[in-house]
């Protein structure tokens, strides 16, 4: 058993007057297969980098093995070359023998390693880093988001061969993943970090059962506090009374007081004055208590939309359905009915015509003139509003303000859903380019929410998204009548808000 130990670790990027890091200690074993979980902006990537020295920090990170991360990094340039020959450039202990029986492994085969890189679909360039990556010994593994824009079955198969391993450190928001492979949880809380033995399912459990004891005790400190501050206000009354009452009297009205009483009565204001002081120390005992315990809780605020209800009770129908492009067939002889608050996603292998699909409906629904030709029939209802959501945010750039502007849509509104899905204010005044790819797909969600329409059509949705995210569109949906048309490959997503599940 060694350790990988994290002490006091403190960092901020330059320019920045608030720290990723602030005093996070924790350690983790090297044979664990361990999940690494938290919210988009806490530093997940920053951390693997840190690692890796590729950043200076405060405090220590001791480890008595090397790093090894994926993904490798693949310049414009090198997607000519075939994956072998990257192999050297990218890990230089990995023999080309051992990729083999990795990718073997990966029920992937090797020919893969022949062709041209940028041939190769996103499973396949996962499945060959992934190889590279595992055939070298006696490193412990960075792995990043390893399932983004992988197919259902791919990620299956990725499931499948990272539970056969061990000594690696898995970021991802997948929970059907994370579920499958890790067996330790690294989570950065809101305040906190945690390291805890299982998986997603059993920390997660173990987190609502920690946030309904925690809000209890807040509770439980917050009616105290109320009733010591109630009866120190009381005992305060009396006291003052009782400090008035000593200075002098009349001796008409108060003709059965003795000279005397001053003393006595000074005596008992001291008594109540010193009741006064105990009781704003248990006061301050209570707060003291109280601090902290809700400063791990993810607040679930409810997000808010307002769909559009059409007249018709099917929105899209097709029969015969083909689409293709130029001579390359992406879908044939698809028959479809989606009805008015039915919620269906899309599931199929990469290239099946998912996103093309969905392109089609825009496109039919819109006017514009769609990239693929089409056969068979595609009929929308008529003057449907549609909201769309890509999979892709590398186009995003520009002021938030510039954002809404472009997008038609009211600021305050996409602000507020924003901000419940996690954006901190200091975010809001940055170009939007320069925010993290999680951060950049809320954008994208905050944007179709705030839009209201009959037919949401949302093309992988959850890539890069963090769980808490997920677990907030989850309620969001299945509480909604909104009529939905949803390409997604997270398990755990598609099988909790779908009335079917399409397969292509």
């Amino acid at each position: 058993m060694s350790w990988i130990n994290v002490t006091n670790l403190t960092f901020g990027y330059e320019g920045s007057d608030q720290n990723v890091f602030e005093n996070m200690s924790f350690r983790i074993d090297t044979d664990w297969k361990t999940g690494f979980i938290g919210r988009n902006g806490k530093g997940k990537t920053t951390f693997l980098n840190l690692l890796q020295k590729k950043y200076e920090y405060r405090g220590s990170i001791s480890a008595p093995v090397g790093f090894e991360s994926f993904p490798y990094p693949v310049q414009r340039e090198e997607y000519g070359k075939c994956a072998y020959e990257l192999i050297s450039s990218w890990n230089a202990f990995a023999k080309e023998w051992r990729v083999v029986a990795e990718l073997n492994d990966l029920a992937e085969d090797a020919e893969i390693l022949y062709r041209p890189y940028g041939t190769l679909s996103h499973g396949e360039r996962t499945k060959v880093q992934l190889a590279v990556l595992f055939a070298a010994e006696n490193s412990f593994l960075l792995i990043d988001e390893p399932t983004n824009h992988l197919d259902y079955f791919a990620r299956q198969e990725v499931k499948r061969y990272l539970a056969s391993k061990k000594g690696f450190l898995l970021v991802s928001h997948d929970r059907d993943l994370l579920d499958g492979c890790v067996d330790h949880i690294l989570a950065l809380n809101k305040k906190t970090v945690e390291v805890q033995q299982g998986n997603f399912s059993s920390w997660w459990e173990q987190k609502q059962r920690a946030d309904a004891f925690a809000r209890a005790e807040n509770e439980k400190h917050r009616r105290e506090i109320e009733k010591l501050e109630q009866s120190s206000e009381r005992l305060k009354r009396w006291a003052d009374k009782s400090e008035r009452a000593k200075i002098g009297f009349n001796s008409i009205k108060e003709h059965d007081r003795a000279m005397n009483a001053r003393s006595y009565i000074g005596s008992k204001t001291k008594k109540m004055q010193s009741s006064v002081k105990n009781t704003q120390k248990r006061i301050e005992a209570e707060r003291e208590r109280q601090e902290g315990l809700l400063q791990d809780i993810e607040a679930e605020s409810p997000l808010k939309w307002q769909p559009l209800e059409h007249v018709k009770r099917i929105l899209v129908y097709a029969d015969r359905l083909c689409l293709c492009y130029g001579e390359r067939r992406v879908l044939s002889d698809f028959c479809f009915s989606l009805y008015q608050g039915e919620k269906v996603v899309l599931r199929g292998r990469n290239g099946s015509g998912k996103s093309t699909l969905l392109q089609a409906i825009r496109t039919a629904a819109t006017g514009e003139r769609g990239q693929a030709e089409k056969s068979g029939t595609l009929q929308v209802a008529s003057n449907l509003v549609v909201s769309f959501v890509d999979q892709s945010a590398e186009r995003l750039s520009g002021s938030l303000s510039a954002y809404c502007r472009d997008s038609g849509i009211d600021e305050t509104l996409f602000r507020a859903i924003l901000h419940t899905l996690g954006f901190y204010n200091k975010v809001f005044s940055g170009d939007i380019s320069a925010l993290s790819d999680g951060q950049k797909k809320k954008i994208m969600l905050a944007q179709s929410l705030s839009k209201p329409a009959h037919l949401y059509l949302w093309d992988e949705p959850l890539n890069f998204l963090d769980v808490f995210s997920r677990i907030q569109l989850e309620h969001l949906l299945v509480s909604s009548n909104a009529t939905m048309l949803i390409v997604e490959h997270d398990a755990a997503f598609a099988q909790n808000i779908a009335a079917r599940i399409f397969e292509l």
